[in-house]
């Protein structure tokens, strides 16, 4: 069915309220996707801040760090005349993912009501003005006012950013939600490819005697990602109430009964076992791989020592100051391979899951996350196959990705459209905790290995059937959820959430039961060819450097 509006300010609103950004008859609904990739591109830069460490642990001292005997954290915090240590710096990764995890369960429902245009301005300010901030701090030397600066104001923007176009998306692309959420969420996986590099060519250009360029770096960076961010949130634009594209009939009509037939309030998805159940899924799927993730390149050097630069039978520790460049560049092309295959999971698994569904797509990266970490590749680093070793990485890291972007979709599936960018915000606590769970269980299990005089090479073996216990949990989880219990659901008249005010529509039955409102599937068209050439050629760009370091590995 089809009928066509025409979309009228409605009164007393105001041009960044959601009713302003409801799609008038003829808009194209794949320049959505777009403006959700500029945004997430910009944000993902929080996987990519690791290219600052080391240059700031020298920022006095520029050519050598500056070290001070008995300094604390706290300390650390308002020294002048101390170079911060990397372990210092490091804390900057737990406020970014406690930070977006806690904002996006905090503001996930103004998100709603307010609509992604807002959401994704402030998100911008955020970001970009806690990046200033971080300017200043590194300029005056204050570690507390980088913390504040790109950790907690910045966080907030990586929350509010990260889950802005979620929703949309799923209103956008009814028929394809697991591919609209994972081109989105792939671009936080690929936003470190694009910063990373762009960073470092920048602290060369500002490198000089007296500095080593990081907080003109901030700033650059900051301008640049401010204008892509406010684009994509000024691109944004919700489909009419009840919108569904031409010809498309909604799952549920069909009998699938994992697709709810109604949505769930907000108030009511986190007392249903579903919730919780997914909730579980995600936090074991991220804390199996987050934590390895983090240490790629020193445990590739680990395991296979010699055997990655042509020097077989030399272990790590007795590298040469030579050997050791050489294996860690060898570290950075694989952390290089799996980032990649970290972001085309997200679109690959995602996409897989709208013809598979979402629980069995979940099953299956489960499964094969149990079978990689418990057999293939402790046999693997045990036997020295250092392209099965590699290769089985790739794939944990591209289900890692897989499970980020899927989840929004199996969401929608679940508990339904209405509030999924809310319920989505809640859900990513999840995260936040599996950012600790990762690094605490590798990080202790490795250094009481290390510490008992265990030989490098074969550290990391419990971790890995560790990570494979915590799937096989994961796994049980997944297979318990059910369709929501009916009681859940709201009726139609009491839906809540912000509707859309259309100032006319021509046939009243297609404003009750749907219709494409003459904005029908979408299409190649001259804006949308530009909209994805500014986001793809970054991001292209971003992948041939990701290979050419990958290169190294072969």
């Amino acid at each position: 069915m089809s009928s066509t509006t025409q979309a009228a300010r409605p009164p007393g609103t105001g041009f960044l309220d959601r009713e302003n950004t409801v799609a008038k008859a003829g808009f194209n609904r794949w320049l959505i996707p777009p403006c959700a990739l500029a945004i997430h591109l910009c944000i993902g830069m929080a996987y990519g801040f690791s290219v600052f460490w080391l240059p700031l642990s020298r920022a006095i001292g520029v050519s050598q760090a500056v070290a001070c005997e008995g300094m604390t954290l706290g300390s650390a915090l308002f020294t002048t005349t101390c170079d911060w240590r990397v372990s210092d710096l490091l804390w900057m990764y737990t406020l970014f993912f406690v930070v977006l995890g806690a904002s996006a369960a905090i503001w996930g429902g103004w998100l709603e009501r307010a609509g992604p245009r807002k959401a994704g301005l402030v998100a911008a300010l955020c970001w970009c003005g806690g990046m200033v901030i971080s300017a200043l701090g590194i300029y005056v030397h204050q570690l507390w006012l980088m913390w504040l600066g790109s950790g907690i104001i910045g966080g907030v923007g990586l929350g509010l950013g990260y889950i802005s176009p979620v929703s949309t998306l799923i209103k956008w692309f009814p028929d394809r939600r697991g591919m609209a959420t994972g081109m989105a969420i792939m671009g936080f996986g690929g936003g470190a490819m694009i910063g990373s590099p762009l960073a470092d060519m920048l602290m060369r250009h500002f490198a000089t005697a007296q500095g080593v360029g990081v907080w003109q770096t901030f700033l650059v960076l900051a301008a640049g990602y401010f204008v892509f961010m406010v684009a994509g949130a000024l691109g944004y634009r919700v489909p009419p109430e009840n919108w569904r594209p031409a010809g498309w009939t909604p799952p549920a009509a069909t009998g699938n009964r994992m697709i709810a037939t109604g949505d769930v309030h907000l108030k009511d998805a986190h007392k249903t076992p579903q919730f919780w159940l997914i909730w579980t899924v995600l936090l074991l799927n991220v804390t199996a791989s987050i934590g390895l993730i983090g240490v790629a390149s020193p445990m590739l050097q680990e395991i296979f020592g010699g055997r990655l630069i042509g020097a077989d039978g030399v272990a790590f520790l007795n590298f040469t100051p030579e050997q050791r460049t050489a294996a860690a560049a060898v570290g950075a092309g694989f952390v290089g391979l799996v980032s990649l295959f970290n972001i085309g999971g997200r679109f690959f698994w995602a996409s897989f899951s709208d013809k598979l569904g979402r629980k069995t797509m979940y099953a299956v990266i489960l499964a094969l996350g149990i079978a990689l970490y418990a057999a293939l590749i402790p046999f693997a680093a045990s036997s020295r196959l250092l392209f099965v070793f590699v290769a089985s990485f790739c794939v944990i890291a591209s289900m890692y990705g897989g499970g980020f972007a899927t989840v929004p979709a199996y969401l929608a599936d679940v508990f339904g459209t209405k509030f999924v960018g809310a319920i989505h915000g809640r859900l990513l606590t999840a995260w936040s905790l599996a950012g600790i769970f990762g690094g605490l269980i590798t990080g202790n299990i490795r250094d009481a290995r290390i510490a008992s005089g265990v030989p490098r090479e074969a550290v990391y073996q419990p971790i890995f059937f560790t990570m494979a216990a915590l799937l096989a949990v994961g796994f049980v989880a997944n297979l318990l959820v059910r369709p929501v219990a009916e009681k859940w659901q709201m009726r139609q008249e009491a839906k809540g959430g912000a509707k859309p005010k259309l100032a006319t529509v021509s046939s009243t039955a297609a404003a009750s039961v749907g219709g494409d409102y003459g904005i029908g599937r979408g299409g190649v068209s001259g804006p949308a060819v530009i909209a994805w050439l500014a986001v793809g050629l970054p991001l292209l760009w971003g992948v041939y450097i990701t290979l050419m370091k990958a290169t190294a590995l072969f």
